[in-house]
């Protein structure tokens, strides 16, 4: 019994992404051919071989898994061999290229979202979108974290609301964080739109963000990420937004951001309000949200034209 225990807190250290993305790389190199265990003559003609194929990011991804493989047999680790590592980096300076982000939603295209989702006619998944775009773009919210708000994680106060979201990929050991959506003065308020929703569903208990059938039946079982992803993808359809393919939920926490930057919102408030750990990931939303506004080509544009002006 007590190893039975053991190995399920084991099993609990390590979460199901992660787990995924380890057998991923197992059957991607055993395709390859290679045997576990293995060594790095090989590791590093696995390597080679894919480096076309496959982004280094992913390739990195794989090496970390392959080489974790090992460690938990006890055995050496292949992947920290300097001959794996420089084969690494020397396809990050071959065949490395920019990271694809979600798309930043700004606030003009949140505008659009809820004017379109207004000429709608009544219906459950009109309410619930309608809720479901302001708490994720005002909260910040992953879609992970947006599809596991259950009613009893919801606080109500006279300024607003308080999710408190008993685990997130931030908080892996269940402490517990706190995201306030404050009320708005106009149309536009997060809080009253997730109580309309509530109350239309009649939703007491249980996941907050649910399936609506094509009859428009509200479904016990909450709202997949990939729901979500779609859902954001058929409004920027709606609207004819040129950027649909890179639209995704993150849209909703480089949105917050990048126009709370714009904003000239203070850092510790947007670091917050985002429950981000690191000041490097906030700072570069920033950077990204005033690119623009802070640049320095700008004061020498209106200089040059200036001088243009006056020898004129």
């Amino acid at each position: 019994m007590l190893a039975d225990s053991a190995n399920r807190y084991i099993h609990m250290a390590t979460t199901d992404n992660t787990r995924r993305t380890y057998r991923a790389a197992i059957r991607s190199f055993e395709r390859w051919g290679g045997r576990l265990p293995t060594q790095p003559a090989t590791l590093a003609a696995y390597l080679s071989d894919q480096a076309a194929a496959l982004n280094p990011r992913t390739l990195d991804v794989y090496l970390t898994a392959l080489g974790r493989w090992h460690q938990t047999q006890g055995l050496r680790d292949p992947a920290r061999d300097p001959g794996v590592r420089k084969t690494l980096e020397g396809i990050r300076r071959a065949h490395g290229r920019p990271k694809r982000q979600a798309r930043a939603l700004r606030l003009e295209h949140i505008a659009a979202f809820l004017q379109t989702l207004q000429q709608q006619p009544d219906s459950l998944k009109k309410h619930r979108d309608w809720a479901l775009l302001q708490v994720g773009f005002f909260g910040a919210f992953r879609r992970s974290e947006l599809v596991t708000i259950e009613v009893k994680h919801l606080s109500w106060e006279p300024e607003g609301l308080v999710v408190t979201l008993p685990r997130s990929k931030t908080d892996p050991h269940g402490e517990g964080l706190k995201r306030a959506l404050p009320r708005g003065n106009g149309p536009v308020c997060p809080v009253s739109a997730l109580e309309n929703w509530l109350q239309h569903a009649d939703i007491h208990e249980g996941p907050v963000f649910r399936a609506v059938n094509r009859w428009d039946r509200l479904q016990p079982h909450a709202l997949s990420g990939g729901s979500v992803n779609r859902i954001l993808k058929a409004l920027g359809g709606t609207c004819g937004l040129d950027f649909v393919p890179t639209l995704s939920s993150h849209s909703f926490r480089r949105g917050l951001s990048t126009a709370a930057a714009r904003e000239k919102v203070d850092f510790a408030q947007i670091k917050r309000q985002g429950g981000w750990k690191h000041d490097g990931t906030v700072r570069g939303y920033i950077e990204e949200g005033q690119q623009f506004t802070d640049n320095a080509a700008s004061t020498l544009l209106t200089k040059v034209a200036r001088l243009i002006r006056d020898t004129d």
